[in-house]
Order: C-alpha cells, then sequence, then structure tokens
C-alpha cells in the first residue's frame, strides 16, 4: 500500500502488581494495580480512503473483522461523532502490524482499540476530549481506557480510575510460555487471593505487594512455574496481568540480553524498556 497517512504505535503494557481487594455489587472485582508501558507493540497504519469509507487489513491477529477490537473501536467512534452531528468523516483504511502475541497479559488488542481510537480523533479534528475517549474505551474492555489516558499509572475500580505515578523505567525480559489462559477460570478459581490489603498511590513502592493471580496460574500451568523459577536465576520476575506473559527487570538492556540468550527457543520473548508516557502519544506529539 501507498505510505500511510499516519503511523502509529499500540504499545504493550506490563501489570507491576495485581492486587483484587473485593468484589462489587454487580459481580465485578475490585481491582489495584499500576501499569507501565512499554517501548514495544503493535503498529497502525493509517491510509486515506474516500469519505465515509472504511476498512481494517489485519496482519496476524486471525481475529474476524466483526469480532476485532480495532473494528468495534472505529465503529464506537463514528457513533461518538454522530452524536455531535458530525457524518462526512474523512474515510481510512486501517493496517494493523500485529507483533504482540495474544493471551499474554501484555494488552496488545486493548492497546490496538486505544490507538484506534486516539488515532482516530487526531484524523478527524480532535472533536472528543482525552476523558470522553476513555468513556468509549471502557464500553470496549476494562483495559483499554488507560492505553487513552496514557501516563504510567496506579489504577483502581476495575482498572479504570487512575492516579499517576513515575517508577523507575527499567529494562525488562518478557517471556511468554506456550500456555493457554483462561482469565474466567482464574477469576472464579477458589484459591484466588480476593482480599488484598488496599495501598495507596503515594507509598505503593514501598509497600508488600504481588500479582495475585501468579501462585493460581503457577498452580494450574506448571511450565510457567518452571519457567518463572528458571528465570528468577536472572533478576527478579514476576507475572503481568493474568498472564501468561512473565517480566524479569534488569539495570540495563545488556544485562536483560545475557538473560534472553537462556531462554528456550520456542518460547516467544523480547526485550523492552518500560515507558511511563506512553510511546501512542510520544508519537503523536513529535
Amino acid at each position: 500500500m501507498a505510505d500511510p497517512q499516519l503511523k502509529l504505535p499500540a504499545p504493550a503494557k506490563l501489570n507491576l502488581f495485581l492486587h483484587i481487594i473485593g468484589r462489587r455489587q454487580d459481580g465485578y472485582h475490585e481491582l489495584q494495580t499500576v501499569f507501565q508501558f512499554l517501548d514495544f507493540g503493535d503498529w497502525l497504519h493509517f491510509h486515506s480512503a474516500p469519505e465515509n469509507q472504511f476498512e481494517l487489513i489485519d496482519h496476524g491477529s486471525n481475529v474476524a473483522k466483526q469480532d476485532n477490537l480495532i473494528w468495534k473501536a472505529l465503529q464506537q467512534l463514528q457513533r461518538a461523532y454522530l452524536k455531535k452531528d458530525i457524518s462526512n468523516l474523512p474515510g481510512v483504511t486501517i493496517e494493523l502490524k500485529k507483533y504482540l502475541p495474544q493471551g499474554a497479559g501484555l494488552g496488545g488488542g486493548s492497546s490496538d482499540a486505544a490507538t484506534t481510537i486516539v488515532g482516530l480523533n487526531y484524523l478527524w479534528g480532535q472533536k472528543l476530549s482525552n476523558e470522553e475517549l476513555q468513556a468509549i474505551g471502557l464500553e470496549l474492555g476494562a483495559d483499554v481506557p488507560v492505553f487513552i489516558h496514557g501516563s504510567t499509572c496506579f489504577a483502581e475500580g476495575i482498572g479504570e480510575q487512575f492516579t499517576d505515578v513515575s517508577p523507575d523505567t527499567p529494562w525488562y525480559l518478557i517471556v511468554k510460555p506456550n500456555v493457554h489462559i483462561s482469565t474466567a477460570e482464574l477469576f472464579n478459581h477458589p484459591d484466588l487471593k480476593r482480599h488484598s490489603n488496599p495501598l495507596v498511590p503515594a507509598s505503593w513502592e514501598l509497600s508488600q505487594h504481588e500479582n495475585v493471580f501468579e501462585p493460581v496460574v503457577c498452580a494450574l500451568h506448571p511450565e510457567v512455574a518452571k519457567l518463572r523459577d528458571a528465570l528468577l536465576e536472572y533478576a527478579p520476575t514476576r507475572l503481568t496481568g493474568s498472564g501468561a506473559c512473565l517480566f524479569s527487570t534488569f539495570e540495563s538492556r545488556q544485562a536483560a540480553e545475557e538473560a534472553q540468550k537462556h531462554v528456550p527457543r520456542e518460547l516467544f520473548s523480547f526485550i523492552a524498556q518500560g515507558q511511563n508516557r506512553s510511546p501512542l502519544f510520544q508519537t503523536l506529539t513529535q
């Protein structure tokens, strides 16, 4: 295809910790976590098209268009613009270059949706505020708003209430075990810790924290436990989100690369640096 009109990253995220502090009346769990972005992820290319003509070209996600969060995000944003009596929108073909594995706990699909929303709003004249865009994102999934928010943050509620924080930005080695993890199964598991003591954003780094899904995932999937134990030989290692990816923390890229040499070749792995400002917004404001 011709050069894109706009080319934007859809960065991965890590959950530096993840607690459940209770359950709401609607059945959703009350979470506390810190989301930090990575300088690695998918890319979306936005190509000009005739007015009100929209298409998605998907390289590698193997998700039907109607089920793809990118397509759903486009449709949601169209509806929001129609409510503002803006109907003659510049057409666009969105081309997805997929680099993040699915079911990894890295937020790939949610990040793709967020980049779609932010990118189209930019191309369509920025008629909606970041808060309005986050509300649209929340309709698509609990992890979408943080990518639209764009800053590393302490998140609460179902993961949509944010307090910005500025943790260190180390280098990470991220490794995905060859397992499929059911998030629904984890949330319903009897051994899941659901009543962690609430933390406050100002002192979370000084607190005792964990990913409450990690012991459950390791019990259900011994290969995850085995990989975690192997990575712990090189650096502090933790599960991100509900898995399956594990991330190890290093002070330098060189140290991360040394550890990566010991990762089995059949496993997907990559090295990235933490980012407290999303690469999406770094790119848009360059």
